[in-house]
């Protein structure tokens, strides 16, 4: 960059401006104001700053639609619905039961129970009425489950590596975690081996509680398959492949088969010796 940042460039076209911000670079300061001038820019110095002030904000605009618009964080949102219909729709499940328990004199529980309500006939008004919170915790649950098959077809494309080791779903919490794909790549291996016990962390800093040895990926059949006393090393091992598949997706994108086949070696071996295999 010798001749300014907006050389050439005609001064109303703010797009244009926003994206030399984003992809132009200089080896060198330079007196930018005076360039601007002597290039037909601005006007004078304060129209300078005026016009790199709007077109920062352009720039910074188109960044963040950018990033929100982006595979990874489409998985986030749609993994966090999924956790908030999950959740929503089982409380309201405990509330359908309780309310028909006063009206029925029986116990049932679960979305399964609410399903089942919102087929039965109804008799008065009460019955409507709980009728159809039931109807609402099954389209709860339902919608879950819609977010589900939308994540497990489309997180293998935009975390190849991840979702082949961990599956789609536990590759999006992972993700929706750590807030990004790029943030989770640069996340070592012992920070990812715990992501989701932040709680137990915490607890275990403040001098109360053991170090938690797995946060999320205890859902994995590679840890919750293991037996107890071997689980610390299995999570070490899925954490340290996954931290590493992470990095691939994000930097390079390619699949690695071998991953997979290196993580498996690694978890036939702890599961067969035993003890804490480092």
């Amino acid at each position: 960059m010798t001749d300014g940042w907006f050389a050439g460039l005609d001064p109303d076209d703010e797009a244009a401006a926003a994206d030399r911000i984003r992809t132009g670079r200089a080896d060198a300061p330079g007196d930018w104001p005076t360039e601007a001038v002597a290039s037909g820019f601005a006007a004078d110095e304060a129209d300078y700053y005026d016009r790199l002030h709007a077109a920062a904000t352009a720039a910074t605009a188109a960044a963040v639609h950018e990033r929100e618009t982006a595979d990874d964080q489409q998985l986030v949102h749609a993994v966090r619905a999924m956790a908030d219909c999950e959740r929503t729709a089982n409380e309201l499940a405990e509330r359908v039961a309780e309310w028909a328990g006063s009206r029925y004199g029986e116990s049932g529980t679960g979305v399964a129970y609410a399903r089942e309500l919102s087929a039965r006939e109804t008799t008065d008004e009460g019955d409507e009425a709980l009728r159809s919170l039931a109807d609402r915790t099954a389209a709860l649950a339902d919608e879950a489950e819609d977010l589900r098959a939308y994540i497990e077809r489309t997180a293998p494309a935009a975390a190849p590596n991840l979702s082949m080791l961990a599956g789609p779903v536990l590759a999006a919490r992972l993700i929706s975690l750590a807030g990004s794909l790029e943030s989770l790549a640069k996340q070592p291996s012992g920070t990812v081996q715990v992501l989701g016990a932040e709680d137990a962390l915490f607890a275990h800093l403040s001098g109360g509680a053991p170090s938690p040895k797995h946060g999320i990926i205890f859902t994995h059949e590679y840890v919750n398959g293991t037996r107890r006393e071997e689980r610390g090393s299995a999570a070490r091992a899925l954490a340290g492949k996954l931290s590493i598949a992470a990095r691939v997706d994000h930097y390079s994108g390619d699949r690695r088969p071998e991953l997979q086949r290196e993580l498996d070696e690694r978890i036939e071996r702890i599961r067969s010796r035993g003890g804490d295999e480092e």
